[in-house]
């Protein structure tokens, strides 16, 4: 029962949902001007790569040191 009541209450709770509608409109934004402007695809995955190392260092644990190089 307690399973129950906490999948209905995880279900119900939005939090968090904005911010992912926002990246993946982004991501969708950064592929359309890839295709559109292939010159800026190598700019674009530049700071893709950036923004994930960012993130990976920050699962692992670790300082965000190379942040303002971006």
């Amino acid at each position: 029962m307690k399973n129950i009541l906490f999948l209905l209450k995880v279900m119900k709770d939005t939090r968090g949902q904005d911010l992912t509608e926002y990246a993946l409109m982004v991501g969708f934004l950064a592929v359309a001007a890839g295709a559109i402007m292939p010159d800026v695809s190598t700019q674009i995955s530049t700071v893709f790569s950036k923004v994930e190392s960012l993130l990976n260092n920050a699962s692992n644990g670790g300082t965000m040191a190379g942040a303002g190089s971006m």
